[in-house]
């Protein structure tokens, strides 16, 4: 069951998610604090790796949070498809972090070590100042005769010196973009691989749900912004968002915008300033319910325009995904989502480069700068694909076309290469 406020415009579930008590505990520490402890007392005491890494794996152990809704969990679960598909033994095993509760995915529990592929190498979706905490978890026989890899995400140019405590407990590091390899390059020299998110091997499977069951109007252009608090709200700017839709079309019933906000109840403050901006908008509303992926992904499917006005993406996995869904994306022209999201393919929106400030500290390095999207050119752009059903659905096709093409299993078949499997060691 689910409760509608009609002054605010919010779809959200009565009883709201309740935190474990460690998960409160950890969340009363400072905010810096908590980082400092987990990145430098957390790699003091976490097992490492042989110091040179087995030429050969036979196989992928893929860590992260598999049962979460989040970015690093929604790359495991990918990596872990394109593995199936490509015919590679594999295994997955949950590593997040032990304050946090299950997501909408509902896996949470490692699959057994028996399961584990002989000599499989370990590819941890966990980045660095939490990856030596998921190491302790796992213990040092786990890490006994593999290799050891760090999936790292990072969204901004710089990488704070935080980062540099884990290192010495991997081999090598995996990067989904080229802007986000360069980042690391500074802090691994030599070390760093770009292996995009093989999300077109294992594209979004949209569930049945159409727009009667999200509760979007059938005649109205429906812009869908989707993400999740956790990953920053400075970064993700949905205030820019609001500020572009009101721009463009106003109040025209006709025209309807629907933010997705993911672990808003664990976010009030930054949900109440979403409200605020909105203010009396009867054409914005904002959903803040868990669906699992197959209903995220047909509720991409339902929308006509997905709008990103990010100030920076490691990958962007909501845009790529949309592509794949043949839905026209509009996103800032900076970052990694620059890699895959052009003007033949959709639109990509001018930035000027502004210093990275981010209320959480989490977003900040010295010297670091991101994007701030011109709202003007975004609301033309809104408008242009309003307008026009021929445009959207010319875009659509491109974005599908350049996203299967560009998002295939390159990177993680060149990966696998480089770190000594070989198929046809398996005969």
């Amino acid at each position: 069951m689910r409760g509608r406020d009609q002054s605010w415009g919010i779809t959200m579930s009565i009883a709201e998610p309740r935190l474990h008590p460690l998960h409160r505990a950890w969340q009363a520490l400072p905010a810096r604090s908590r980082r400092l402890w987990l990145a430098r007392g957390s790699a003091w005491l976490a097992p490492k790796p042989d110091r040179v890494a087995p030429a050969r794996c036979d196989g992928i152990v893929v860590g992260g949070e598999i049962g979460e809704s989040s970015g690093l969990g929604e790359g495991a679960r990918i990596m872990l498809a394109a593995l199936q598909r490509l015919g590679v033994p594999h295994a997955g095993i949950a590593t997040g972090s032990p304050v946090r509760g299950r997501g909408a995915h509902g896996r949470s529990r490692a699959e057994s070590r028996a399961e584990w592929p002989e000599r499989a190498a370990l590819v941890l979706h966990v980045n660095a100042p939490q990856l030596p905490a998921a190491l302790i978890g796992l213990g040092r026989q786990a890490l006994r005769d593999r290799r050891v890899v760090g999936y790292w995400h990072w969204e901004l140019p710089v990488v704070p010196e935080l980062w540099r405590a884990a290192l010495g407990h991997v081999h090598e590091v995996w990067a989904p973009s080229r802007f986000t390899a360069a980042a690391l390059e500074a802090v691994c020299p030599g070390r760093v691989r770009v292996v995009p998110h093989a999300v077109a091997l294992s594209p979004p499977v949209a569930s049945a749900l159409d727009r009667q069951a999200f509760g979007l109007p059938e005649r109205a252009v429906v812009v869908l912004v989707s993400f999740n608090l956790a990953s920053s709200f400075e970064r993700k700017n949905p205030l820019g968002a609001i500020a572009a839709f009101k721009q463009a079309f106003g109040s025209r019933s006709d025209r309807f915008l629907l933010l997705k906000v993911g672990h808003a109840a664990h976010y009030q403050a930054d949900l109440a300033r979403i409200v605020a901006a909105i203010g009396n908008a009867g054409n914005i509303r904002v959903e803040t319910r868990m669906f699992p992926g197959d209903d995220v992904h047909a509720l991409t499917r339902c929308c006509d325009i997905v709008l990103s006005l990010h100030r920076s993406e490691g990958f962007g996995l909501v845009p790529a995904q949309a592509m794949l869904l043949g839905r026209p994306v509009v996103a800032t022209d900076w970052s990694a989502t620059a890699e895959f999201l052009d003007t033949g393919c959709g639109m990509p929106i001018g930035y000027r480069l502004v210093p990275a400030r981010d209320p959480r500290g989490v977003f900040e390095a010295p010297g670091a700068m991101w994007a701030d999207a011109d709202l003007g050119e975004a609301a033309a752009a809104l408008c242009a694909l309003a307008d026009s059903v021929e445009l959207r659905t010319r875009i659509g096709h491109a974005a599908l076309q350049a996203a299967q093409t560009r998002l295939g299993s390159g990177g993680l078949e060149a990966g696998l290469a480089a770190i000594g499997y070989d198929p046809a060691q398996r005969a």
